[in-house]
C-alpha cells in the first residue's frame, strides 16, 4: 500500500514537474580563495567551472555544489550530497565511504567511468590502471563540490564518456581564520572539523598557510550475531582520519607569480565488508550481519601532494603548472566464500544466501553449522604521479573574442596486488576452532602499470551573442601487465581521440540556450587490453539545454535534454562472487533522458526579512542495452541480458526537493529525496536467479524510497552556530543495492547535534 502511495506520488510530481522548462544552478560562492586578482584567476582556472558565475554561460549543464549546502544538513556521504545533482545516480553500498557514481547512465561500478578529482589533480588511486578503487575524497571537509557533464569535459580525462566530479578542498583564507565544527549523533558519532589559517603581507610578498583535521568514528548501525567465541558485534563502524596542510607564495614582484603546496593524508578503518542478507532475514531484520563477517575489516592510508607554480606575464596570458603525488594502499580483509560443507566443497556467498544447498551455506553464514570459512586479504598497493602544464591565452580576431586553452599531461600510474586467503575452522555453535593461514602473494600476484600522455587544445570563441568552445582530446597509453610480478604477460599502447563543440546563444540577459555533441571515450585496464584484448570504451554523446536567471537572482533554472550511444561499453564481469572478475566489452547502450531543476528564493524576491529557499531537482533516465550481453558467466550481472533491457542501477526518476526558512540568528531545512527502484543485472530478473537458473540474491531489484532530513540552527552571537538535525526522518527501510553480495540498505534514522564557530 505504502508504494503504491508512493508511486501515485511520483507520477504525479513528474507530470508537475514535466511542465517546467528549466533547472536551477549554483549562486553561491565556494570559499573565498585569495584576496588578488592573479590569485582569483588561478583559483577559476583550476576549477572545473571557476567563479559561479560561470555557471550562468557555460555551453553545457554544469552544477556547483556549495559548502552551504554541504554543512545545511551536516552530510559527510557524498551520496546525500550528489543526490541534489541532476543527472546523477549513486549506488549507496558502504555508508557513502566508497561511492558509486554514475553520470548519464554510465556505469556505477566504483566510480570508474566518472573522472575524480580534488583541486583539479586527478584524486582515483590508479586513474588509467585500476580506476575503480575503493577511495573517494572525505566531503565532509570540501568547500565545494563541482559536477561537469556534456562537451567541455575533454579537459579532465581520462575517463570522459560520463563526466567529472572535482572535490574542492578548504581553501587559504585571506585573513587570519580559525574553525571549528563539532557534531555528536546516533551510533556513537563523533566528528570534528577544523582548520585554522591565515594570509600576511612581508616584503618578500603574500604568504598564506593552511593547517586542517577532519576526525570522524562510529560504532555503524548493523549488528553482527554473536558466537560463544565473539562478543563485539555493535562494532561495524569505522574510524577516518584527514590531515591536510597548504603553503602558498606569491612574490613581490611586477609579474604576477603564484606557488602553492599542498600535502594531505586520509587513513580509515571500517569494519565493513562485501556480505548482505538472505531475502527473508532482510525483511525481518535489514540491520543485522552474520557472524561468518565477523574478521571484515578495510584498512587504508592515502597521501597525497602537489606543487603548483602559477604565472601571469601579460593580462593576455596564463600559464599553470602542477607536479602531483598520490600513494594509495589498503588491505580489505573479508569473506570471500565458504568451504567444506557437508554436501559441497566450495560454495559462493550469493548463492549461500539465496538457500543453495539446502540452506547448508545459510547456516555455515549464521554459525549453526561446522564448515570453513576462507577470508581473503586484498592486499593493494598503489602509486600515481605527474606533471601537467596549461596554457591560457586570450586574443581577438575582428569581432570574436577567444580564449586558447592548452594542456599537456605526462602520468604514470599503477597498481600492485599481492592477496592471501586464510582458512577458518567453524565449529558447530559457531565458535572458531582453528586458522590456516594462507601464502602471501598466493591469491593474487599481479602488476599493472600506465604511462600515459595527455594533450587537449580547447578554444572559447565570444562573437555577439554566440560562444563557441570547438576542443579536441588526445591520449596516448602504454599498459603493461605482470603475472605474478615480474612475469610479464604483455604489454599495449592504445591511441584515444576525443573532442567536441559546445555552443551558447544568449537569447536575452536573462535566457541563454545551450547544446553541444561530444565525443567520449573511457580506457580498459592493462589486463584487460593484454589478457582481454579489449577496446576503449566510446561514446556520441548530445544535450540540448537552456538556463534563465531572473533580475534579482531569485530564481536560477536549467533543463537540459541529453541523448549518448555507447560503443564497446566496458564493465566489471563480475563483483564479489566466484565469477572471473575481469573487465569486457558488453556492446552498445543507449542512455538518454531530461534533467530539471530549479531554485527560487520566495524571501529574496518579495524583499522580505527572512529567506525563504526552495530548491529541486528531477531527472528522467532511461538506459538501455542495444545488444544481447556477451557474457555467458552466470556469476555476472552483466550476463545473459538481453536486446532492449535496462543496465543495471540506472532508475528511471530521481526527485530532490528542499526547503527553509533562514534569518540571521535562526534556520530550519528539509529535504526530501526519491529514488525510483532499479533492475540489479542486465537480464532484468525480478527474482533471485543468475544467468544459468541458479539461486543467486545479487539478482533482482532495489527498492524505490523516499527519504526526508530536517536540520535547524540559532546563532547565539556571531560566529557561533547551534545546530541539530535528522537524517532518513522516517526511518525508511530499503534495498539500495544487491551488490557486491546480497542486499544491503539505506543508512537509518541518523539524529545529530553540534556547535560550529568561525572567528
Amino acid at each position: 500500500m505504502v508504494k503504491k502511495r508512493q508511486n501515485e506520488i511520483r507520477k504525479a510530481v513528474a507530470v508537475a514537474l514535466g511542465l517546467m522548462s528549466l533547472s536551477a544552478v549554483a549562486e553561491e560562492a565556494v570559499e573565498e580563495g585569495g584576496g588578488s586578482t592573479g590569485e582569483a584567476q588561478l583559483l577559476d582556472k583550476i576549477m572545473v567551472i571557476g567563479n559561479p558565475a560561470n555557471v550562468e554561460t557555460m555551453p553545457g549543464a554544469a552544477r556547483l555544489v556549495s559548502k552551504e549546502e554541504i554543512r545545511q544538513q551536516s552530510y559527510d556521504d557524498v551520496n546525500r550530497v550528489l543526490r541534489q545533482v541532476p543527472g546523477v545516480y549513486v549506488r549507496e553500498e558502504f555508508s557513502g565511504l566508497f561511492p558509486s557514481i554514475s553520470l548519464r547512465g554510465v556505469d556505477t561500478t566504483r566510480s570508474a567511468k566518472v573522472t575524480l578529482m580534488e583541486d583539479g589533480i586527478l584524486m582515483a588511486p590508479a586513474p588509467y590502471s585500476a580506476p575503480a578503487a575503493y577511495y573517494a575524497p572525505t566531503v565532509g571537509r570540501m568547500s565545494g563540490l563541482e559536477v561537469l557533464k556534456g562537451s567541455s569535459q575533454i579537459k579532465y580525462g581520462p575517463h570522459i564518456t560520463g563526466g567529472v566530479i572535482n572535490y574542492l578542498s578548504t581553501p587559504i583564507p585571506t585573513k587570519e581564520t580559525v574553525y571549528v565544527k563539532s557534531l555528536a549523533g546516533s551510533f556513537n558519532e563523533m566528528r570534528t572539523h577544523l582548520y585554522a589559517g591565515n594570509t600576511v603581507d612581508t616584503a618578500f610578498g603574500h604568504l598564506g598557510v593552511l593547517v586542517e583535521g577532519y576526525f570522524r568514528r562510529n560504532d555503524g548501525f548493523k549488528t553482527i550475531d554473536e558466537t560463544p567465541d565473539f562478543r563485539d558485534g555493535g562494532d561495524t563502524g569505522f574510524v577516518r582520519e584527514d590531515r591536510m596542510i597548504k603553503l602558498s607564495w606569491e612574490p613581490a614582484t611586477d609579474v604576477y607569480q603564484r606557488f602553492e603546496f599542498k600535502h594531505g593524508r586520509n587513513v580509515l578503518n571500517a569494519n565493513e565488508g562485501y556480505l548482505g542478507l538472505s531475502e527473508a532475514d532482510f525483511k525481518q531484520d535489514p540491520l543485522r550481519r552474520y557472524s561468518a563477517s565477523r574478521f571484515d575489516n578495510m584498512d587504508t592510508a592515502q597521501e597525497n601532494s602537489y606543487l603548483r607554480y602559477a604565472l601571469s606575464p601579460t593580462d593576455d596570458l596564463d600559464v599553470i603548472t602542477t607536479l602531483y603525488t598520490t600513494y594509495f594502499k589498503r588491505n580489505w580483509y573479508k569473506l570471500k566464500d565458504l568451504r567444506n560443507l557437508p554436501s559441497v566443497s566450495k560454495l559462493g556467498l550469493s548463492e549461500a544466501l539465496a538457500g543453495a544447498q539446502n540452506g547448508e551455506g545459510l547456516a555455515c553464514l549464521k554459525g549453526d553449522l561446522a564448515c570453513t570459512l576462507r577470508v581473503r586479504a586484498n592486499n593493494r598497493q598503489y602509486e600515481s604521479r605527474g606533471a601537467e602544464s596549461v596554457v591560457y591565452y586570450r586574443f581577438a580576431t575582428g569581432a570574436a573574442e577567444h580564449e586558447l586553452n592548452v594542456g599537456v599531461r605526462l602520468h604514470r600510474d599503477q597498481v600492485r596486488r599481492f592477496q592471501w586467503d586464510d582458512d577458518y575452522i567453524q565449529a558447530a555453535n559457531g565458535a572458531i576452532t582453528d586458522m590456516t593461514p594462507g601464502t602471501p602473494g598466493g591469491a593474487g600476484d599481479r602488476l599493472q602499470r600506465t604511462e600515459a600522455l595527455a594533450v587537449y587544445v580547447q578554444d572559447t570563441i565570444e562573437a555577439g551573442r554566440w560562444t563557441l568552445v570547438p576542443g579536441v582530446r588526445y591520449e596516448r597509453l602504454d599498459q603493461l601487465y605482470e603475472e605474478p610480478k615480474g612475469t610479464q604477460v604483455g604489454t599495449n599502447r592504445m591511441s584515444l581521440v576525443g573532442g567536441g563543440l559546445g555552443v551558447a546563444y544568449q537569447v536575452s540577459d536573462r535566457l541563454i540556450g545551450f547544446g553541444g555533441v561530444h565525443r567520449g571515450f573511457s580506457p580498459p585496464s592493462p589486463k584487460g587490453a593484454v589478457k582481454g584484448g579489449l577496446k576503449e570504451e566510446t561514446s556520441i554523446a548530445y544535450e540540448l539545454g537552456g538556463r534563465y536567471t531572473d533580475a534579482q537572482r531569485a530564481l536560477a533554472a536549467e533543463a537540459t535534454a541529453f541523448y549518448t550511444l555507447f560503443r564497446d561499453l566496458i564493465v566489471v564481469d563480475n563483483i564479489g562472487g566466484a565469477g572471473a572478475g575481469d573487465d569486457e566489452n558488453f556492446g552498445e547502450a543507449l542512455a538518454y533522458g531530461l534533467e530539471l531543476a530549479a531554485r527560487y528564493d520566495a524571501g529574496l524576491h518579495r524583499q522580505w526579512r527572512l529567506r525563504n529557499p526552495w530548491s529541486l531537482s528531477l531527472t528522467y533516465t532511461r538506459a538501455e542495452q542495444l545488444n544481447d550481453a556477451r557474457s555467458t558467466d552466470p556469476e555476472s550481472i552483466f550476463s545473459f541480458g538481453k536486446k532492449g533491457n535496462v543496465l543495471p542501477y540506472v532508475p528511471e526518476w530521481q526527485i530532490n526537493l528542499s526547503t527553509g526558512l533562514e534569518t540571521a540568528h535562526w534556520g530550519v531545512h528539509a529535504m526530501g529525496t526519491y529514488v525510483d527502484e532499479a533492475f540489479t543485472s542486465a537480464s532484468n530478473v525480478t527474482n533471485q536467479v543468475n544467468g544459468n537458473g541458479d539461486p543467486d540474491v545479487r539478482f533482482g531489484k532495489t527498492d524505490s524510497f523516499f527519504v526526508t532530513d530536517l536540520s535547524a540552527f540559532y546563532r547565539p552571537r556571531m560566529g557561533v552556530k547551534v545546530f541539530a538535525g535528522v537524517q532518513n526522518l522516517f526511518d525508511e527501510r530499503y534495498i539500495a543495492s544487491r551488490q557486491p553480495d546480497g542486499p544491503r540498505p539505506g543508512m537509518p534514522r541518523f539524529l545529530y547535534a553540534g556547535v560550529e564557530m568561525k572567528l
